[in-house]
């Protein structure tokens, strides 16, 4: 018999249910955006006190971490035979360094465009502001320090065959095979699913290594422009000797982080943000007009 099981609306139509069945209804409904929301601002509160020379070398041991997706590809396509449905597995090589980066607990700059500015949206003043570039910009330096050092290495240093390291140079070949533009639109795309990530992570208790493969690596398929992941790709040209650094630089470095930037801040915080807060002023507004 369906009785009404809403206390507080009597108009609701619901199976009467005990105690210890409403507990099991309310465990099994999806966690709410604020309680994402207000997860991911802990964090984001939390890695803004953490101290300069902490993010420092977290965000160098991500950039490092990132060259293993660089890596990984580049096996895939050196054993691989050339047919169209090559990409399909040489990108499965995609996802590893984020899995080392996130699950690690590294500090990667696409996460920070996400974490570090919840609590900005939440507390606009001069100080937060200052607090999250001053995040912003030693991960973001952390980063490509680990990132350089790892290029290097894979184009000075006889680590890999030579047939690795053709691979390695026709994947950085393609990579820095863009227009400004293009690069510009690619990472907006790239930064919001690489934001959307810890915001999934955020709302889940499992299968979080399924999140993360899933999403990079239809950004690697896509060919999305990634600041850290693509940057160890492009660098891997002006250290084998084969196009300058302001070409790699200013061809892909510079609008890559535009776009990173844009799709991890507009698209992905200050969207999610605005809906908790729309959904905030909706309750106070419900409130009153009960009054």
């Amino acid at each position: 018999m369906l009785v009404s099981g809403d206390r507080e609306d009597p108009d609701v139509i619901a199976p009467e249910l005990t105690d210890k069945q409403q507990q099991e209804a309310q465990d099994r409904t999806s966690v709410s955006a604020n309680v994402v929301h207000e997860a991911i601002r802990h964090d984001g509160e939390e890695e803004l006190k953490r101290p300069v020379s902490a993010l420092a070398w977290s965000g160098f041991a991500a950039g490092l971490s990132m060259g293993f997706s660089f890596v990984a590809q580049a096996l895939f396509r050196a054993h691989v035979p050339d047919h169209p449905w090559r990409p399909l597995l040489v990108n499965l090589g995609y996802p590893l360094g984020f899995l080392i980066a996130i699950i690690g607990r590294q500090q990667l700059f696409t996460e920070n465009t996400l974490t570090a500015i919840i609590p900005l949206l939440a507390r606009r003043n001069v100080t937060t502001l200052l607090r999250v570039i001053k995040l912003w910009a030693v991960v973001l330096a952390a980063n490509l320090v680990g990132a350089h050092l790892f290029a290097w290495v894979l184009a000075d240093t006889p680590m890999f065959r030579p047939d690795v390291q053709a691979a390695m140079l026709s994947l950085a070949t393609q990579a820095a095979d863009v227009t400004f533009g293009v690069a510009i639109l690619r990472g907006i795309f790239a930064g919001w699913l690489i934001a959307m990530v810890v915001w999934m992570l955020a709302a889940i208790d499992t299968g979080r290594i399924m999140v993360i493969v899933i999403v990079t690596y239809i950004v690697g398929l896509a060919g999305l422009t990634h600041i850290i992941a693509g940057s160890v790709e492009v660098l891997f040209l002006p250290m084998a000797g084969v196009r300058s650094w302001l070409a790699v630089v200013w061809g892909y470095m510079v609008p890559t982080l535009i776009g990173n930037i844009i799709g991890g801040v507009s698209l992905t915080a200050a969207l999610n943000h605005a809906q908790v807060v729309a959904g905030m002023q909706g309750k106070k507004k419900g409130r009153v007009l009960s009054v």
